[in-house]
């Protein structure tokens, strides 16, 4: 099982998001995702969504509050357990070319709208607004949400 991140850049009502556009065999391609990645050897979730945002948009995140965990589970990928964070404290300037797809900062009543996986649908909304607790398990059959339950 491998740990990934997700870091919810947010200001003024908007949302940072990315669109999986530029690497070739992407789980994630055409699907609007947050910044976010694998945890390194020895690196904790906070510390890998900081890096993974930093990388994947040239924003450094201040102060960042954890939302939760959503462990995916596939008949395709190798099962994650991701750590779901927020942050609305942040500096930098935004890349103008982010090597993993497009940035672009989308209108929060439009969040639900976007081209995404399933079951981000499912914690999305505690996202937005900025609740605390998620404990979400995900299976995918393919890209189809075969199923999901709270907790493990």
């Amino acid at each position: 099982m491998i740990v990934t991140t997700l870091c919810h850049i947010h200001k003024d009502g908007r949302w940072l998001m990315m669109l999986r556009n530029k690497k070739a065999a992407d789980l994630n391609e055409g699907k609007w995702v947050a910044p976010g990645g694998k945890s390194e050897p020895g690196e904790t979730p906070e510390q890998c969504a900081r890096r993974e945002a930093a990388e994947e948009t040239g924003l450094i995140p201040g102060k960042m509050g954890y939302l939760g965990v959503v462990h995916f589970r596939s008949d395709r990928w190798e099962a994650e357990e991701m750590h779901v964070f927020e942050c609305g404290d942040f500096s930098g300037e935004l890349l103008s070319d982010c090597p993993e797809g497009q940035l672009a900062w989308i209108e929060e009543e439009k969040m639900m709208d976007l081209p995404m996986w399933e079951g981000d649908r499912l914690f999305l909304p505690d996202v937005l607004a900025l609740r605390a607790g998620i404990d979400l398990t995900v299976v995918y059959e393919g890209d189809r949400l075969a199923s999901w339950k709270k907790g493990l």
